[in-house]
């Protein structure tokens, strides 16, 4: 499969490392990004992580707008500008600096989310309550397509 799918929560090392789930390495191996692209997510507590596809995305939303616009530059400031390339060791494990950790909220715990072509990393707690979010939003939704939707069952 070439692309992040599940939820995975493993716990940081002494020394701060965390081993990214079998199932991702594989991704990130066909991918052919050397090492973990990270970024702060747009707008949540969290970490969009990924190689050479999500870079492809962050390229493609840029081009959205105009070089040199305000825009643009805010949005590569943030995409680019506060992204990290972690080194991923021979055991498969990175080491999250600080500013991700405090970006994030996380301590000595992180969950994996799969997004297809990206990753997220979350601390336990907060994705917990975002997935919460995320399900009664999606029932919301589920119910407004539905209702217009003719011949589609629920």
């Amino acid at each position: 499969m070439d692309e992040f799918v599940s939820t995975f929560t493993n716990r940081l090392d002494s020394k701060g490392r965390v081993s990214i789930p079998a199932s991702f390495r594989s991704v990130l191996m066909r991918d052919g990004f050397e090492g973990l692209y990270c970024c702060p997510t747009l707008d949540q507590n969290a970490v969009d992580a990924g190689g050479n596809r999500l870079r492809e995305q962050i390229r493609a939303s840029l081009a959205l707008f105009e070089p040199f616009s305000d825009d643009h530059e805010f949005l590569s400031t943030t995409l680019i500008g506060e992204s990290e390339i972690l080194k991923v060791d021979t055991e498969g494990r990175v080491g999250l600096s600080e500013a991700i950790k405090a970006h994030a909220g996380i301590a000595d715990t992180v969950t994996f989310v799969g997004q297809g072509y990206k990753f997220q990393i979350w601390e336990p707690q907060r994705f917990i309550a975002y997935r919460e979010e995320a399900k009664n939003r999606v029932r919301d939704l589920r119910k407004r397509i539905g209702g217009r939707s003719s011949g589609v069952q629920q």
